[in-house]
This record gives C-alpha cells, sequence and structure tokens, in this order.
C-alpha cells in the first residue's frame, strides 16, 4: 500500500483504540487483507495475540470495516511483525512489504475479530500467482483469489462439521485419581488410547455412552475439542480397463525426449508441440505425465469445454489411477472434494478447462494445454485471465515445462516459437503413415455446384454423402450458426427485425416458433408481418443448423441425423449421450456447429462436409481469418483416422482467400507466415500489445463522452514516454455490437509495444479521470473478443 493510500485508510474507521491495544503498544503483529468487493482494500489490521498462532497466509479473517464496525470477510495476503515507531518485517518470505516498509501506529489499527477457516484456502504459490493476474489484468486482488478458489470450496460444500476430541492432558496420573462417573472415565480411557484426536461419533459408539460425558469432560478441562469440517460422500468413479502405453514413431519420440529433457532440467521454456490432427500428440502427452507421476510429481492438462468429452476422460482413466477430471458440469460438493483430494497430493493427473490451471497441486511437475489456440481459455469476464500466459507464469516459478499443443497453433504462440523464446516440436505426419484428407473447395457462385435454387448443400457434397452412405460411413456436417433463418426482414420496408435490448437481428427458430436474440436471448413469437409496416409477406432468410437439418431429412429420409448445437445439448448427459450413439454407429450423419469440430474421435467418419466456410469470416475482426482456418482445418481432421481414409468438401462463396486457401492444403505454416507479414505491417500482435477498453451506459451521448476522456487521459500519458509515437490509440468509436443488454457501447484500443506493461500504465492515466456513477468501464489485456 501506498503512503497515500496508508494516509487515506483511517477514514474507514474510528481513531479510538480499544483499551486492550494501548497495553501492547511495544510488539504487535498486523494482517494485510483484500476484499472481494469494493473496497478491495488492501487495508491492514492488528493481529490480536489470541489469534496470532491461527493467523495464515491465504486463509479468510473476519475484519470490522468502516465505523459502524460492519463485519467483512477478507482474504489475508501479508503478516509482518512489527515494534511501534519500527519498520515493519515480512514474515511471508517474499521480500519486503513495500519498497519503503511501513511504520504503524497500532493505535490506528483495528484488531481482526476471528478465522473464518481453518485450513488455508489458498497456498503461498497460488497466492504469489493471484498477484500476478491481479496486476498483470489490472483487477481487485480479492476478486482475482475468488475467481482461482470455486464458490463450493469456499462454501464447504458436501461437508459437515465434526467434533474431534482429545486428552487435554495424556498422563493418566493427572485424571486417573480424580473422581468421574463410569461413563466418564470409559471416554478417557478409550482416548488414552490414541495420539491423534478422535471424531465424537467414534466414541460414542466404540465406548457405548451418551453426549453428556463428553461436554461434561470438556467443560472440567480435561479434554479438548476441535471442530473440523468433513465430507459426507465421497466421489469415487469406477476404474476403466487399463491401457498399455502405445508404441511411438520416431516423430513422437524425439518429441517426448525433449520434453523430457525440459522435465528433468526443470527447464521453464515454453514449447509449442505443432502437430497435425492425428498426429498422435496425445500419446506423447500421456507417456510424459507417465514420467513425471513416476518422479513423485502431478501434471495439469486443460482442454477446451467442447474437448473434454467421454473418448477424452476415458482415454486418461486408462492410463492413470488417480485422476481428477474438472469441468462445467460438476456440483460443488464434487468440486469440493476434488479439490481437497488434489491438496492433499491424493491426485496425479488433473484435466479440466480454463479454470483447471488453478488445481492446488502441491507437488507440480507438468502444465499440458491442448487445442491452445482455443480462444475459451480467455476469459470474459473480470479477472479477464488467458489460461496459457497464467500457466506460463505458473510454470515459471514452478519450475516446471509448459507444454502447448496444436495442429492450429495461435499466431502469437507460434512466433514466440519462431522467435525462439519457446521450443518448437514438430509433428508432421499422421501415425501409421496415414494420409492427410483430401480437400475439395466448392465455389457456391457458381449456379452448377447449387444445383436446384435455395439449396445449403452443393451438388458435389450431396453426391459424397450420398457414396458414403452406400458404403456404410458416417459423417460430419459442420454449420457455425445455430437456428433455423439468421434474419427475419420485411421485402416491402427493408424493416429487419432486431432485439429490444441489443443491436443485433433476432434468429428464428422454427420447432418453438420464437424468435431468439443470441446474446441476452430475449425472444419474442415469430412474426407473421412487418412491425413497422404490417406488411404481410414477411421474409425468414439466412442459414442455420435447425433448416440444414431439415434439408438434409429432406434429401436423405432413410439415413439417421442427430443435430448438436446448444439448443439440443441444454439436458445434462445429452452431449455424452449423443458422441455415445455416434461412436456406436446408431447415427450416420452427426450434423451441428463448433462443438462437433474438436476432441472427437471416430475412424468411421469418411467425409466432412463444412457447410459454410464464410461464417465469421468478415467479422471486423484482424483475427477473423485465422478462426477460419483453425476452424476448417480442425473439423478436416475429424475424418480419415481409419484405414477407410476419408475426404473434405468446403463450400464457399471466397474460395480465393488465404485462409481457406490454406486450410484446403493442410497448410498452417504458409497461413501463418501471410499472417504474420500483415499483422507485422498493421503492428498488430504479436508484435505489439493489443488492449481493448469498452465503455457502456443506458446513455449513447455518456457512452461516447465517457470513451473520449478516457481515451485523451490515457493518449496524453503516453506522451511522456521515452518513444511517444510507438503508442497508439484507435478509437474510440461505436462497438460493431453497438447496443447490448440495454447498453450501448463505444470502445477504443490501445497498441503499445510488447513489453510494455499496459494495464498499469492505463490504471495510473485514468486514476483521476472523474465518469458519471452510471458509466461502466472494462480494460482487456490481450483482447481476443473485438465485438
Amino acid at each position: 500500500m501506498s503512503e497515500s493510500q496508508r494516509s487515506e485508510q483511517p477514514s474507514l474507521f474510528p481513531l479510538d483504540p480499544d483499551p486492550w491495544v494501548a497495553d501492547a503498544l511495544d510488539d504487535f503483529w498486523v494482517a494485510r487483507v483484500v476484499f472481494s468487493e469494493p473496497p478491495f482494500g488492501p487495508y491492514d489490521y492488528l493481529i490480536p495475540d489470541d489469534l496470532r498462532s491461527q493467523v495464515q497466509l491465504g486463509c479468510r479473517l473476519a475484519v470490522p470495516l468502516g465505523r459502524g464496525g460492519r463485519q467483512m470477510m477478507a482474504w489475508c495476503i501479508d503478516i509482518t511483525h512489527s515494534r511501534a515507531g519500527t519498520p515493519a518485517l515480512s514474515s511471508n518470505g517474499s521480500g519486503p512489504v513495500s519498497a519503503a516498509p511501513p511504520i504503524w501506529d497500532p493505535q490506528r489499527l483495528r484488531p481482526i475479530l476471528s478465522i473464518v477457516d481453518t485450513d488455508v484456502l489458498l497456498s503461498r504459490s497460488l497466492l504469489q500467482l493471484a498477484s500476478w493476474i491481479s496486476e498483470y489484468y489490472v483487477a481487485p486482488l480479492g476478486q482475482v483469489i475468488e475467481t482461482i478458489i470455486p464458490a463450493g470450496v469456499r462454501a464447504g460444500a458436501g461437508t459437515r462439521p465434526i467434533s474431534y476430541y482429545s486428552l487435554a492432558t495424556p498422563q493418566r496420573d493427572t485424571w486417573e485419581s480424580l473422581r468421574l462417573s463410569a461413563q466418564q472415565r470409559a471416554v478417557m480411557e478409550y482416548l488414552a488410547r490414541f495420539d491423534v484426536p478422535v471424531p465424537g461419533h467414534q466414541i460414542l459408539q466404540q465406548a457405548e455412552v451418551g453426549s453428556s460425558p463428553l461436554a461434561s469432560l470438556v467443560k472440567r478441562g480435561l479434554l479438548q475439542v476441535e471442530v473440523r469440517r468433513m465430507h459426507t460422500q465421497e466421489f469415487v468413479v469406477a476404474p476403466e480397463e487399463r491401457e498399455q502405453s502405445l508404441q511411438l514413431n520416431t516423430q513422437q519420440r524425439l518429441c517426448l525426449t525433449r520434453i523430457m529433457d525440459a522435465i528433468e532440467s526443470q527447464s521453464s521454456q515454453p514449447i509449442l508441440l505443432h502437430g497435425v490432427t492425428g498426429s498422435g500428440k496425445t500419446e506423447v502427452y500421456l507417456q510424459a505425465i507417465e514420467a513425471v507421476i513416476a518422479s513423485g510429481r502431478q501434471a495439469i492438462v486443460l482442454v477446451p469445454e467442447i474437448s473434454l468429452t467421454p473418448q477424452t476422460r476415458q482415454r486418461f482413466r486408462r492410463r492413470f489411477q488417480r485422476i481428477a477430471v474438472l469441468h462445467s458440469q460438476l456440483t460443488d460438493p464434487q468440486r469440493h472434494w476434488y479439490w481437497q483430494q488434489i491438496a492433499a497430493g491424493k491426485v496425479d493427473v488433473v484435466i479440466g478447462t480454463r479454470s483447471a490451471i488453478f488445481a492446488p497441486t502441491p507437488h507440480l511437475g507438468l502444465v499440458i494445454i491442448d487445442e491452445e489456440h482455443d480462444g475459451s481459455f480467455k476469459q470474459d469476464k473480470s479477472p479477464r485471465y488467458h489460461a496459457r500466459d497464467v500457466a506460463a507464469e505458473r510454470c515459471r516459478h514452478a519450475k516446471v515445462p509448459l507444454v502447448l499443443g496444436s495442429a492450429t497453433p495461435a499466431i502469437e504462440t507460434y512466433q514466440a516459437a519462431k522467435a525462439g523464446r519457446s521450443l518448437y516440436l514438430s509433428l508432421p505426419d499422421r501415425v501409421e503413415s496415414r494420409p492427410l484428407p483430401a480437400v475439395s473447395v466448392v465455389d457456391m457462385r457458381i449456379a452448377e455446384s447449387i444445383g436446384k435454387s435455395g439449396r445449403s448443400l452443393s451438388r458435389q457434397l450431396r453426391q459424397a454423402m450420398q457414396e458414403t452412405l452406400n458404403d456404410g460411413g458416417q459423417i460430419i456436417l459442420l454449420l457455425n450458426r445455430r437456428g433455423f433463418s439468421t434474419c427475419i426482414q420485411c421485402p416491402s420496408c427493408g424493416e429487419v427485425v432486431k432485439c429490444r435490448d441489443c443491436d443485433i437481428a433476432l434468429t428464428h427458430h422454427r420447432d418453438t416458433d420464437i424468435a431468439v436474440c443470441h446474446f441476452c436471448d430475449y425472444q419474442i413469437p415469430a412474426p407473421n408481418t412487418c412491425p413497422a409496416c404490417r406488411y404481410e409477406g414477411i421474409k425468414f432468410s439466412g442459414l442455420g443448423t435447425q433448416k440444414l437439418e431439415a434439408e438434409v431429412r429432406r434429401q436423405f429420409p432413410n439415413a439417421t441425423l442427430l443435430r448438436m448445437d446448444t439448443d439440443t445439448m441444454r439436458k445434462p448427459g445429452a452431449h455424452e449421450a449423443a458422441l455415445h450413439s455416434f461412436r456406436q454407429g446408431d447415427v450416420s450423419i452427426l450434423l451441428g456447429t463448433q462443438m462437433i469440430a474438436k476432441g472427437l474421435d471416430f475412424p468411421n467418419v469418411t467425409l466432412v462436409g463444412v457447410v459454410n466456410a464464410d461464417t465469421g469470416l468478415h467479422m471486423p475482426d484482424f483475427r477473423a481469418r485465422e478462426r477460419v482456418f483453425g476452424l476448417v482445418t480442425q473439423v478436416a481432421g475429424r475424418t480419415g483416422r481409419g484405414p477407410k481414409g476419408g475426404r473434405v468438401i468446403v463450400q464457399t462463396l471466397n474460395p480465393d482467400d488465404p485462409a481457406i486457401a490454406a486450410a484446403a492444403h493442410h497448410n498452417y505454416l504458409a497461413f501463418a507466415q501471410e499472417e504474420l507479414q500483415t499483422r507485422a505491417k498493421l503492428g498488430y500482435p504479436p508484435f505489439r500489445r493489443l488492449t481493448r477498453v469498452v465503455v457502456r451506459s443506458g446513455s449513447e451521448k455518456q457512452a461516447e463522452e465517457a470513451s473520449m476522456a478516457l481515451a485523451d487521459a490515457i493518449q496524453n500519458s503516453f506522451a511522456t514516454e521515452v518513444e511517444p509515437a510507438s503508442f497508439q490509440i484507435i478509437g474510440p468509436a461505436p462497438a460493431p455490437v453497438t447496443k447490448l443488454r440495454g447498453y450501448y457501447r463505444f470502445h477504443f484500443l490501445v497498441i503499445a509495444p510488447s513489453t510494455t506493461n499496459v494495464g498499469q500504465k492505463i490504471h495510473a492515466a485514468t486514476k483521476h479521470v472523474v465518469l458519471p456513477s452510471e458509466i461502466q468501464w472494462i480494460v482487456d489485456i490481450d483482447a481476443l473478443d473485438m465485438m
């Protein structure tokens, strides 16, 4: 805390100390705490003598706040020892509290009220990581900590308090001569057999007594009692049939050797494992993890949510016995139970989505991020961290390798490897020398490709589907737009039916005959007439998965078809059941959005059709081409994994686009090279840092004025830099989605040198900008979302 902050702190507290405080002014301990809600802190509190041995870093404390002494829960982030009038010395082992050690007046410090947690929830290493996230992403530390610690863990979900008893004095001669009832003596005799506390229910059962003898012995000071929260249920998954390691090919062995060298040398340099789809990256992961476990350490594996399929979970469970799978469908008690198992070192492998990077592994030996390019690794609410960068920081402190695996690495990741900041490993061929599937690009501008007017399936794709079905193969069709019709428009006056609260066209869902906003879920009955001019011939156009499903059923009435999108996969277990049906061969055609593009390995899939490769290609986002290339490449990789081989048909209105052309040739390196050249000219990542500032308000004018005030303040601060020309602000301007959930949105981009801590500069530049209370604004460091 700065001196200015410290001088302001007393305004929140009464200045008159409690009487007992004045008697202990020469020697005292201070806890520094933060809150998860305003005021975030940090603030300093006196540690009472009776709590001194219990207060620990990473535990929660009950403290008074403000003149009324409102009780608040706070996180302890530092403990310091001081004498009145002398500089403080930190006892947390992480260096000085601040550049200038503080000198406290204990009369101005309020004492802690109580300890909330008997067990420390946040380890020293995770506290250090939280501090880094807070500084880098400009987020309150208390908020970051509560992102790291799941709500179910904080609430003790699935546990109940159990009293444990032990003898106050274990020497028998101190209590044998006392006057005790028969039941009291039975309790004492029973506990004398143990060197550790015993749960009360066990004493009642084994000593055959009631609860009153325990209470009376505690009252007499003969027994000590402590309350522990214990789980009411264990969540043990039935073991899978064990699977032996597979034989690696030469390329895989070379990659594994380099990863093993990094593990043994405790190198934290990131490793990019760039392997085409079906090249055996997962087997390399598994064998690296086996070596880590053999050395007594733990591994964390991060995957996108849509890739965490039953097939993926099963493959890991067949190789490792002590595994925790963390995903969004876990209940709070399950998540809490797994958290404690991991922290106790009873789990060897943690596999999960973005937040699994915070798993409390005490013996971390390796972190792997599969499909590292996936945008879901970036959180879209505060703190807006990217799991890849957080993992790199955690690995750096733990001195363990970070393996980043992908067939289509993020351009930033590839450039880091190209520049030598990461180790580059390549798996350019599929296992067993299987060829990559042949890709045919169909130009949908040519009428002969479409055939009958209005069809979304080209003649080439329909013919290939029929041949595949005749041969007993399976088909995957990708269309990354859900609903039936994506636009409802009046041909008379041109009115587009939009969301009431968002600047977004409503999508028609024919199964329920409603029009839905896919941003805020606003719904209205599908209109029969134009809401503006009452014209009755309103037109439903555009293509979504529902309309595609209807067309496929018409074209192939005898084929079994399954649609997978967020509309059909809402029920718990629906995702697993759908993939199981497809794996068993009960379904011939799997149709859906991007959730079917990754993490699937079905050898009988011999045809993949990309129905509209242009979806997202022309978004106002410099990463649009990269996303399209990645999606087409990933879904193409779902075929050709078995002895039958496979093929891919890509339908597009932009066959000459570099992203489409490179994906058709499975040529990541050519795409990356061209993309890097373009971004270098524009000064975009990975060559410079990009931060997005978004301002929103119920008033459009107010949002615009606030965004201009913030942008001006930041621009003025950059004028004092050594090289002010290296900093640039683009905007402010209305966000591409100008109105969202009832708020008008303006944004601007801050582009700075790649070595700059942009977040702290923005924070310093804007801390004195006064905005109306109804203005809300966010800073998104290393932003991925430009909408």
